[in-house]
């Protein structure tokens, strides 16, 4: 009965045009307020909502933030931009593979999908429009590529489903190298076929000195995904600690190499990822009293024995879940999603024996994906509101890509050595 209310009360407060956030703080205390049987002490809400982000592996995540915006201000997106253009600029639809490219390298930067959208889409959607593609398209091949940032690591998703799950954060980074290469991989052919299709000119192919001078310029920015990965591999740093050597990293380059970035300017760059790093910790916080309440009226278990009355094969029940988060990323962003089923999902995941940094991996691909579908389509708002497009017309244009990483999904569920063979073989 507690859950019932809280959920109505929550997806109301939603209705009505509440914040996430505090629609589940609100939802929580209610069904805290209507608890059936010994009334719950209210010192409940507040001890939840500290104890769900007091955890050390999540101070990665504004660090993290806050090195994604210190490239952005200091001139390491640019030079990205200016490497992918000599690279693959001359491919079919060369802007489109330049966009694609980009946001695989600032995947390995950020790990996050917004800020990868911003920051490309500024540069890339008015230049694409300005070459004669189509504003929709523009805009949909940036939210296509920006998908890629929370798959490969750093990843800010990854990093929060780790501390909820107790698992491995590097070798769930490593996890979703393959899925992310693979959905590139299909995003650069679907840019190919449509470049084709409507007569996208590509540009005049780059001399190899030209190619080798924009690679020595950017090469400060490329560094930085292996760094991440080599440093984790080896033991040299934790997770935590890369994301500090990278923001001090990226100042270094910005300020005495590309000379982009002033320390007059980091105040702003400071404030401005700690207001996206506010929002993304704010939201862990507030699923604390919404997840004790869950627990506390044991719809984990319940949600577990229903699915698994389903089947007890592995794959039915991978396909069932898949299903069902499909259709939650519908209505939530990932993040909120994440803290707030995730609990849920992992008796089903032990009840089964399935590999957890497989089952981490499906579950952030597929809340990802719900990114690039309405209603709530995050990176098609960011992507329609940069480029000065209507929301539908983003949309029509991202059904290839949507069509590509269902595929993607589907095969990484069915065949999970796509994404553990990489963490066994480099973490044991």
């Amino acid at each position: 009965m507690i859950i019932i209310i809280s959920v109505l009360m929550f997806f109301l407060l939603l209705m009505i045009g509440l914040d996430v956030g505090y629609s589940m703080i609100v939802a929580a205390l209610a069904g805290m307020f209507f608890h059936a049987g010994s009334p719950v002490d209210p010192v409940m809400a507040p001890m939840t909502l500290m104890s769900n982000v007091d955890s050390a592996a999540l101070v990665a995540v504004p660090l993290f933030v806050l090195a994604g915006e210190i490239m952005n201000q200091g001139g390491l997106t640019r030079r990205l931009v200016e490497w992918a253009t000599a690279m693959v600029g001359h491919f079919r639809g060369s802007l489109s593979q330049v966009a694609m490219t980009t946001n695989l390298v600032m995947a390995g930067i950020s790990g996050s999908a917004v800020a990868d959208a911003t920051a490309t889409g500024a540069m890339l959607i008015p230049a694409m429009k300005k070459e004669g593609y189509k504003p929709g398209y523009a805009a949909a091949v940036i939210a296509a590529g920006a998908l890629l940032g929370p798959i490969l690591p750093p990843s800010i998703p990854m990093v929060v489903y780790a501390v909820i799950a107790n698992i491995s954060v590097a070798k769930l980074f490593l996890g979703g190298i393959v899925p992310a290469m693979m959905l590139f991989g299909g995003f650069v052919t679907i840019c190919s076929y449509t470049a084709k299709r409507h007569h996208y000119l590509a540009k005049p192919r780059v001399q190899w000195r030209e190619q080798a001078r924009s690679t020595r310029i950017a090469i400060w920015a490329l560094m930085v995904p292996l760094l991440v990965i080599v440093g984790i591999r080896s033991g040299w740093i934790t997770e935590t600690e890369a994301g500090g050597a990278i923001c001090i990293y990226a100042i270094v380059v910005g300020v005495l190499i590309y000379r982009d970035l002033r320390f007059r300017d980091l105040a702003k760059v400071f404030f401005s990822a700690g207001k996206t790093s506010a929002v993304i910790m704010f939201l862990l916080a507030a699923a604390g009293p919404f997840s004790w309440l869950m627990s506390e009226a044991h719809i984990a278990t319940a949600i577990a024995h229903a699915v698994l009355g389903i089947s007890k094969d592995p794959l039915v029940v991978l396909l069932v879940v898949n299903v069902m988060l499909l259709l939650v990323g519908m209505v939530f962003e990932p993040l909120p999603a994440l803290v707030m089923f995730v609990p849920t999902l992992l008796p089903i995941q032990a009840a089964l024996g399935i590999d957890p940094i497989h089952f981490a991996t499906v579950v952030i691909v597929n809340l990802m994906i719900g990114m690039l579908h309405p209603p709530v389509g995050l990176l098609i708002l960011i992507t329609s509101a940069i480029g000065k497009v209507r929301i539908w017309s983003v949309a029509v244009e991202t059904l290839p890509f949507l069509g590509w990483s269902l595929a993607v999904l589907f095969l990484i569920s069915v065949f999970p050595h796509l994404v553990t063979w990489l963490p066994a073989l480099l973490v044991k």
